[in-house]
Formats: structure tokens, sequence, C-alpha cells
């Protein structure tokens, strides 16, 4: 490996593709391929561990898809991102607009080495910063979902303990509160998990028959609600199953009741 070649990882959960991808790469003299993995959750790790320059992400893996695998990925190890996607036009929109490369399958030669010079050009720049590159990145996946990029209600989230990453069902979830720039999930057995995520884009992404909101910072699985109590000035206080309280606004109290009382 050269101090002029580019370090890449790939992940892609289709071997044909993935084995492909990797023979090109192998083929460009200026690029190192430090790694491959068949997985979202793999990716993760090979990116955390093996610090590369590049990651190729296929946007349609199962469980932890490409996006998933950025929003794991610790703020400060992001690395440079291309996705990698069959059909998703409308994700080529976003990601072009937002300067991020994109390629689609089957990935040509020709196509793939603009990539890999874009990506040469961008590192090489004397502006380069790669936290203001994650926030750029971050800002097109927020695009991405608030555009219709999501066809099916999610089933599963993945999240990080510790060094691990696990799926996690979303009838397990109690609720999920805001806290800044991220939220904060409990589930029935009261585990406590962190994701980076806008809670109005992840109330966009899970059934409205089973998740409601109840405030500005509160969403709560309806299944595990089990008492609601007013408070003084009109508002309510909702009681978990797992004993979890979570405050009910005025505004969104009329909402809850209908959901309640529904036969």
């Amino acid at each position: 490996m050269t101090a002029t070649q580019l370090r890449v990882v790939i992940a892609d959960d289709e071997r044909p593709s993935r084995a492909f991808l990797a023979a090109m790469l192998r083929s460009a003299p200026d690029v190192a391929l430090l790694g491959e993995a068949s997985s979202g959750p793999e990716a993760v790790a090979l990116i955390e561990q093996l610090r590369p320059d590049l990651a190729l992400l296929d946007l349609q893996m199962p469980e932890v898809d490409g996006l998933g695998v950025v929003r794991l990925i610790k703020k400060e190890l992001t690395p440079l991102v291309a996705f990698v996607t069959a059909y998703d036009e409308y994700a080529v929109r976003a990601f072009e607009l937002n300067a991020i490369d994109y390629l689609l399958k089957p990935v040509e030669p020709a196509r793939l080495r603009q990539t890999l010079m874009r990506a040469h050009e961008r590192l090489e720049r004397a502006d380069y910063k790669a936290p203001a590159e994650t926030d750029r990145l971050r800002a097109a996946m927020l695009m991405y979902d608030a555009g219709g990029g999501i066809t099916s209600y999610l089933r599963r989230i993945p999240v990080r303990k510790r060094e691990d990453i696990m799926i996690l069902a979303v009838e397990q979830i109690a609720s999920i509160v805001a806290d800044g720039e991220l939220l904060r999930i409990t589930t029935l057995a009261n585990d406590r998990h962190t994701i980076t995520y806008r809670l109005k884009d992840l109330e966009a992404r899970l059934d409205p028959a089973q998740f409601v909101r109840l405030s500005r910072g509160a969403i709560v699985n309806l299944d595990v609600v089990q008492r609601v109590s007013p408070m003084p000035g009109g508002t309510y206080v909702a009681i978990l199953a797992n004993r979890q309280q979570i405050a009910v606004s005025r505004l969104r109290a009329r909402a809850l009741r209908e959901h309640l009382f529904r036969l």
C-alpha cells in the first residue's frame, strides 16, 4: 500500500456483487481494499477497526442497511461513503444533490473510477474536515428519509450496546424520547438504548396504529399504555407496562384518547 492509495472497505450481503466490486477495486493501482463485509453489523465493526478513507455500502442490506451502518458508526470514525444501489432512484437524486456519490448495480468500471477520483479529490482538498463531511452525509440521509425513500414500516431497529449491535424488535419498545440530537429508547424490560435519529423521521417509519406521539419529544407503544391519568392544566400522564411515566401534552391528549378508546 502506497501513501497515495485510497483505503477502501465494501459491504454487500450478495456475494456475487461483492466479489465483482472487490475484483475491480483490487485491479486499481491507487486503491487498497482493506476488507469486505457481508452484513451491516459486520460493516460497522470493520470500518471502526480499519478506519478506511472510503466505504462502499449496499443501500439494501437486510436488518442493517447502508443508512443504518452510517447511523451506527461512531461519528468521529465515519469515512467518506458512497452508496451502492440496484434501483433506488430517489436515493440517487438525494445523494447526488447533497454531493454524496452513488453507484448503480451492476457497477460499471468507469463509474467506479469516477467515485474513486471524487474521494481522492475530497481528501486532498485543503479545507477537508472529516466532521463536516459526516454532518453533510447525515443531512443527506435525513433528506432521504423525509422524501419518501422508505416504503414499509420498521419491524426492527439496530442499536449499539457497547461494541455490539443488537437488533431490537419494535414490539419490545415501550417509549422513544428525544434528548437533543439523540433518541432514548426504553424497552418493556426497561433496557435503555440510544440512537442517532430525528424523532419525526423515526415516527414516519413506525406504524401509526401501534406508535403514537404523546408530546413534542416522546412517542409510545400504544400496546403498553396501561393507564392515562389527568394532571393540572389539562395535561395527562401515561403509565406504561414497564412502569414508565410519560407526560402527554394537551395538544396530543385528544389523539391519544381516540387511539385508546377506539373499538
